[in-house]
């Protein structure tokens, strides 16, 4: 009777660890930086194909701007200064975003699963990196804080599954 009682107090605990929520496909590296100014967040639908960064006379980032499929979002910031830009290849994905901030964000380093990458700004600063906790996720967006420029960068990571008969679609 007493293991009985043990084994069925202990069955939902089992079922319970067996569980794995559908948001583990999903995970956020919070912001760096100082976080001053007002708030922003770029998005769009589907797969991220392309990101653009201004940069002013190798200082901090002015602006952000990412395409998903072939359409551009707005510019977030500034297109102020020198811009930046990588095409992603099909199958291609950014996995790692890394850099350095102080009051602004001073650098970008955008990193694909190909092994390319996009530098942007002055490294100087404290150095941040940032990448999924699912090997398989990839950027799906990216939010923030700016002040003339962009003063905090946080990325949001996702898992994408093929789906016969159309473009790459977030699990």
């Amino acid at each position: 009777m007493f293991f009985m009682a043990i084994v069925l107090l202990l069955l939902p605990i089992k079922a319970l660890s067996d569980y794995q929520p559908e948001n583990q496909y999903y995970s956020f590296s919070p912001q760096v930086g100082s976080g001053q100014g007002r708030s922003y967040a770029i998005t769009g639908n589907g797969r991220i194909t392309g990101v653009r960064v201004w940069e002013a006379r190798n200082n901090y980032i002015y602006g952000l701007q990412i395409r998903y499929g072939y359409t551009w979002t707005n510019v977030t910031g500034y297109s102020y200064g020198e811009v930046q830009e990588i095409l992603l290849f099909e199958d291609e994905a950014i996995v790692q975003i890394s850099g350095k901030y102080s009051h602004y964000v001073q650098s970008l380093v955008f990193i694909t699963n190909l092994g390319r990458s996009l530098y942007a700004g002055r490294p100087q600063g404290h150095t941040f990196n940032m990448f999924p906790t699912n090997e398989k996720a990839e950027l799906r967006f990216i939010s923030g804080r700016l002040h003339g420029a962009i003063t905090a960068i946080g990325a949001h990571w996702a898992v994408v599954s093929d789906l016969p008969g159309t473009t790459r679609k977030l699990v």
